[in-house]
């Protein structure tokens, strides 16, 4: 009887995973999870303080026309570079995520499609408005 699951099972292309496997293989992939959302997290942070540094400043010296001083990095400039620095962490990270489950996919793990690949994308466009709107003083 057991000889028989045994061949059904490798005619199958597919062997069955104890538990524990299974289990290390769900941990792996929760691992990933955490990492690209962390990533996720430092990347809307640093759009989002670089966004509102410049729009502080945009203000600040708007309502004093006259005291524009000659800095070689200036609020807007500044911005430009810790939104960038965001969106390329986001871009680096989400690179790694999906190369991950490439591998446990080529190895014969079903690695699900995640969500915090989605909100990866919507940070991401958030930061790209952000970027734009920096960069042309919107």
């Amino acid at each position: 009887m057991a000889d028989e699951r045994k061949t059904a099972r490798e005619s199958s292309g597919k062997a069955e995973l104890n538990l524990e496997t299974r289990l290390s293989i769900e941990r792996t992939m929760l691992s990933h999870e955490r990492t690209l959302m962390s990533w996720v997290r430092t990347a809307t942070s640093l759009i989002t303080f670089g966004f509102t540094i410049y729009k502080f400043f945009a203000l600040e010296l708007g309502s004093r026309a006259g005291l524009r001083t000659a800095q070689r990095i200036g609020p807007r400039q500044f911005a430009i570079v810790m939104i960038a620095i965001g969106l390329f962490g986001l871009v680096l990270a989400a690179i790694q995520n999906w190369q991950h489950r490439r591998h446990l996919r080529t190895t014969g793990i079903a690695a699900p499609y995640s969500f915090t690949t989605l909100a990866a994308l919507l940070v991401g466009a958030l930061g790209i408005l952000a970027l734009l709107a920096a960069a042309f003083g919107w």
